[in-house]
């Protein structure tokens, strides 16, 4: 069971190198962590996008980039495409946006022809290292589906569930997150959860719901209130009713708790690494080395 975000790094140094097609490489800050992940020997890069200014920026962060393949895509749909296409032929493993609206990114991805579509749904899941806590903790979704029904919820935990067994859980739990545990028709995160608890999942998965966050993290608390749970107070995923929710508690976590990250989209038939500028560098590499974790685990 891997319980820190620098475990990643270390395991995914044990398997197979794996290649990661980077669309619209031309970011500074992007290729800094691709080039860290590519010395950690995390990944084989293949950069896509404006060859020339990939050069320059890597001169200047001193980078000998012998033996990276380069791509030339002057416009941002077409090193989506490319960057797509290496994946979906299996030239490379997953894909990393670059500096390139995630929009664009997505399309491609979604593409009916060449992209990386599944019967799943597209969904963010981020892993956090929280200080107060015992192990990783996998929140979705505070990035894509905005206000997701109990079908779309089944998907979202679905993928989440592939990150954790990533991560080497043999049992996984879920915790489908609402303001109380009693199912009130007034409240449909409520009903939702109480629906998703019933639902079929792999094997080794115990999904609960619903339940406040206090209980999903401490099991003092669950004492305190006499809520009887496999998952109070060792939780491995909480689900959120929205982005707003999802968004917010994961932000807290990193502002306010000192938490660590790394974000990935699931859901397609390969990872995909979406950082945000606001991610601190390591932040980046730890989301490079979840991706080339997941990837390896397809």
């Amino acid at each position: 069971m891997i319980k820190k975000l620098n475990e990643v790094i270390s395991k995914v140094k044990s398997v197979q190198t794996m290649k990661l097609a980077v669309a619209a490489a031309q970011d500074e800050e992007v290729l800094k962590a691709v080039f860290d992940a590519r010395k950690e020997g995390i990944i084989e890069p293949i950069l896509v996008g404006d060859t020339e200014k990939i050069k320059q920026i890597a001169k200047e962060l001193n980078e000998d980039i012998t033996g990276i393949e380069l791509i030339e895509a002057k416009e941002l749909k077409e090193s989506a495409e490319i960057a797509v296409k290496l994946v979906s032929s299996k030239k490379a493993d997953f894909v990393m946006k670059g500096l390139i609206d995630t929009s664009i990114l997505l399309k491609e991805v979604l593409n009916k022809e060449y992209g990386l579509r599944t019967e799943s749904l597209l969904s963010h899941v981020m892993v956090y290292e929280v200080p107060s806590y015992h192990k990783l903790l996998i929140l979705t979704d505070g990035g894509m589906n905005i206000s997701p029904n109990v079908d779309q919820k089944y998907k979202i935990m679905n993928n989440a569930i592939k990150v954790a067994k990533s991560l080497e859980l043999e049992i996984v739990k879920g915790a489908c997150i609402a303001a109380k545990e009693k199912v009130s028709d007034k409240m449909i995160a409520t009903v939702d959860a109480h629906e998703l608890s019933k639902k079929e999942y792999a094997e080794g998965v115990i999904v609960e719901g619903p339940l406040a966050f206090d209980l999903s993290v401490s099991k003092e608390a669950a004492r305190i209130k006499n809520f009887k749970s496999e998952v109070a107070g060792d939780v491995d995923i909480m689900l959120f009713p929205t982005i707003e929710v999802g968004n917010g508690i994961g932000k807290a976590l990193t502002y306010m708790g000192g938490a660590k990250s790394a974000g990935i989209i699931m859901g397609a038939k390969a990872p995909v690494v979406l950082v945000s500028r606001a991610d601190t560098h390591e932040s980046k590499l730890y989301s490079i080395a979840i991706g080339a974790l997941i990837a390896n685990n397809k």
